[in-house]
């Protein structure tokens, strides 16, 4: 609407101009060398604008055929950033596809469009990672590496390839690198906080994560630094107590729920005379996760009381969480050493119908004690053989007989959880068609793999007996696919995003390639 008023304003000036002199006239008259000119001052205005206009006509045209190579030449980069725009853009598509052939096809074009971009390098090496060759993805990320704009994400590719050598010191130098060069790359931060503490480094990794604090949220980072220091405080239980007590103490304040630190500090507020302080700390964590570890301690608590004033407390911590397999096994137990045999009888019954190993080791103490019955304490023990397993300390498939504060196979933190080791396994490497469907009153089938690690004996004691199975044909192993998403041994354009706004650098984007 402003632009109309201001062509208007301009167009009326205009015409009141040219009426102003055409009721204006009069004589304009150029005398030189001799020619004489006389005309009216509306024509010789009319020339004037005409010549000028001329006369720019003539520049532009002069201008315009100086600046023709510079024209030109800015076409043809443009036309060439276009075509290796289209280029990188297949390419990643064929990378996420799985077409080997399309990707090196595209790379080699895009590396002949637009060479040393820093997305013809990540092409480049991607490219590599799907025909297989670590070498040509390793000379990739080690170019990225040595230039500034994508150091980050050449550090995490080497990164990537030196933890699918095995080179436990070469990752850590990498990510170490990485660190110390953008301290917001949260996996740089993880790898490191992770080898300090494969390395049993637990102060450095406390300060690690202290300085990683900012980018982790709130709970994860409590979680954590409850983990390490309970791992520090088992550490230096045996050689420096008053610090094992401490590092105990802020442990469970940060994660009640946790059972190692919970069963550590409730044993050291009992050694200093605090046994309702002991007695909350284990309540609280029992409420939360039952664990045979937590009802020894809770039991062991008081030295000097009996076998039945132990079963009554014992008794009152499993009312806390009724119903609950933990809670009669602690029962039982309690129940055995007090020579309660009906009582120990009345917390193992709803559970006999499918006993666990547990379970029939009891029955089996139980027979043994109250009945001096033999046979049927065999026939128990033979039971627990088969029976259902109890849950362990289970992490990526490693079971543990005690609580480990990181992951022996993956490195991760707070990994372990107490759980029956088969049911939480899961075999994503391998897409069967149809999974075996799980029954309540039969063994389960593993998947073919599970079956070769961990064979589960079927047994008559044990349950129903194995029915026959037909020959299956060997299942068609898929395609390799790499997921469009940021996949966990692929670095992407995704690793080298910042999410702290304060620190975020603004990227040239494909801008730089049209220049």
């Amino acid at each position: 609407m402003i632009r109309v008023a201001l062509y208007l304003i301009l167009v009326g000036a205009a015409a009141y101009g040219v009426a102003f002199l055409a009721d204006r006239p009069g004589d304009v008259v150029v005398t030189w060398q001799g020619l004489r000119i006389e005309t009216s001052l509306l024509v010789m205005g009319s020339v004037l604008v005409a010549a000028f206009a001329v006369l720019a006509l003539i520049l532009s045209l002069i201008r315009a055929i100086a600046r023709s190579p510079i024209v030109l030449s800015r076409l043809l980069r443009h036309r060439r950033g276009t075509r290796a725009y289209e280029a990188i853009s297949s390419g990643l598509i064929a990378v996420g596809a799985g077409d080997i052939a399309a990707a090196r096809r595209f790379t080699a074009e895009v590396g002949r469009l637009a060479p040393g971009e820093p997305l013809v390098l990540l092409l480049s090496a991607q490219s590599a990672q799907l025909a297989g060759d670590r070498e040509a993805a390793e000379r990739a990320f080690r170019t990225m590496a040595g230039r500034p704009d994508t150091k980050a994400l050449g550090l995490h590719g080497l990164y990537i390839e030196a933890r699918r050598r095995n080179d436990a010191v070469s990752a850590r130098a990498y990510a170490e690198e990485a660190a110390r060069t953008a301290p917001s790359l949260a996996w740089a931060g993880t790898a490191v906080l992770e080898a300090r503490c494969r390395e049993g480094d637990w102060a450095g990794a406390l300060s690690l994560l202290e300085q990683n604090m900012r980018m982790i949220d709130k709970t994860r980072y409590r979680r954590q630094r409850a983990v390490l220091l309970t791992a520090r405080a088992l550490a230096v239980e045996d050689t420096d107590r008053d610090a094992a007590k401490e590092f105990a103490f802020e442990a469970n304040k940060l994660a009640p729920g946790l059972v190692p630190s919970a069963a550590l500090a409730g044993r050291f507020f009992a050694e200093g005379g605090r046994l309702r302080k002991a007695s909350r700390v284990i309540d609280t964590a029992w409420r939360a996760n039952p664990h045979p570890e937590l009802a020894q301690t809770y039991a062991e608590l008081r030295s000097g009381e009996s076998v039945r004033e132990r079963l009554k407390r014992i008794v009152g911590l499993a009312d806390k969480v009724p119903g609950h397999i933990e809670s009669a096994l602690a029962v039982a137990r309690a129940g055995l050493d007090a020579q309660e045999f009906a009582k120990a009888r009345t917390a193992l019954a709803p559970y006999l119908d499918k006993p666990t190993k547990r379970v029939c080791l009891l029955m089996a103490a139980l027979e043994r004690a109250e009945r001096n019955d033999e046979g049927r304490a065999r026939e128990w023990t033979a039971r627990a053989v088969n029976a259902a397993p109890d849950p362990q300390w289970t992490a990526d498939g490693h079971v543990s007989d005690r609580w480990l504060p990181i992951s022996p196979a993956s490195g991760r933190i707070d990994a372990f959880e107490w759980r029956v080791p088969l049911t939480g396994m899961i075999t994503a490497s391998i897409i069967e068609p149809e999974a075996p469907k799980p029954i309540e009153s039969k063994p389960i089938e593993s998947t073919s793999i599970e079956r070769k690690a961990l064979p589960l004996p079927v047994d008559k004691a044990g349950g129903a007996a194995p029915s026959r199975r037909r020959r299956a044909s060997p299942p068609v192993k898929p395609e390799p696919v790499i997921p469009l998403v940021h996949a966990p041994d692929d670095p992407g354009p995704a690793a080298i995003e910042d999410d702290n706004p304060a620190t975020r650098q603004e990227s040239p984007g494909w801008g730089k390639i049209f220049e």
